[in-house]
């Protein structure tokens, strides 16, 4: 059981449906570490990338190599350190805009941020990316999409089972079905 705290708070409440409600909640509001540990072993990557290649420019310095090769040694590393470093803020930013997109799908109730995704389209997800007002234009996409695809998201306000609107009253064969039940065909008022 991954919750066990649970079970210490809620005392005799506790219930494995309780416990299944709480971490489908923290699923929707927190990244897993899974990824956060990705993107974080990602940008170290790049960060020791860029640390060997200053190490490589000190060698260099200190073996008498040709002045031309080390020119051109020193171009492609530079260039190489230049483009590890555009990767690794490309891949943050990515991981912000991703964050902060699920966010907002837990924010206004969305069912799953995959088919919100899809729902927005390409061209408002990437006008978003660059936005320089993406927290206004989020609320005007979430808002119509909640309008537009109201199937997507949760409705707080409807309940979980229908009351119905049938009557509780048996009619005619009321006789019929309370001798079929064994009981009096005689109806007490």
């Amino acid at each position: 059981m991954a919750l066990e705290f649970l079970k210490k708070i809620l005392g005799d409440a506790y219930t494995e449906d309780i416990e299944k409600q709480v971490s489908a909640e923290i699923g929707k509001s927190f990244v897993a570490k899974t990824d956060f540990d990705a993107k974080n072993t990602e940008l170290k990557t790049a960060n020791q990338q860029l640390a060997d290649a200053a190490a490589t420019i000190e060698g260099f310095k200190a073996k008498d190599i040709d002045a031309e090769t080390i020119r051109q040694q020193v171009d492609e590393y530079k260039s190489k350190a230049e483009q590890a470093t555009k990767d690794a803020a490309a891949q943050l930013e990515a991981y912000k805009f991703d964050s902060w997109f699920d966010g907002l799908v837990t924010q206004y109730k969305g069912r799953d941020k995959d088919v919100i995704r899809t729902l927005a389209g390409d061209d408002r997800m990437k006008g978003l990316r660059t936005s320089q007002n993406r927290d206004a234009e989020g609320k005007a996409l979430f808002d119509q999409l909640q309008k537009d695809k109201a199937y997507a998201f949760e409705d707080p306000a409807a309940p979980p089972y229908a009351s119905g609107t049938g009557t509780t009253s048996f009619g005619v064969s009321d006789a019929a079905m309370r001798s079929a039940m064994g009981l009096s065909t005689e109806e007490k008022k």
